[in-house]
């Protein structure tokens, strides 16, 4: 069974990834955001802010705690969290199938996909 710490790990590979694209990019796509990560199964919200240096200042609390409105919001299940971040499961694949579910504006959708 996937472990909140596993989860923490696979946000920091997400986070990882982001700096492996070109900083012109990074700069060019991505504008910053609050984001929440919602995992259902593990009672979990991972709250963390997506900058140009990757995710950043991520904090854990449990699933139904007072926590800050993000600007975008996901929730999955940690298997799929972590198959995600290890590139074992596609994104908008596991967005239209109904695996996560994705919180975000249109123009912030248009921006992510581009890293994504």
């Amino acid at each position: 069974m996937t472990s909140v710490e596993d989860c923490r790990a696979a946000i920091g590979k997400v986070s990882d990834r982001i700096l492996q694209t070109d900083e012109a990019d990074r700069r060019k796509h991505l504008v910053e955001r609050s984001v929440s990560v919602t995992v259902r199964d593990l009672d979990t919200v991972f709250d963390m802010r997506l900058t140009a240096n990757g995710l950043e200042d991520v904090t854990s609390r449990a699933l139904g705690s007072a926590g800050p409105k993000a600007q975008v919001g996901i929730t999955v299940s940690a298997d799929d969290l972590v198959d995600l971040a290890e590139d074992r499961l596609d994104f908008a694949k596991a967005m239209f199938s109904g695996r996560v579910k994705l919180d975000a504006s249109f123009g912030d959708l248009m921006r992510l996909r581009k890293l994504l």
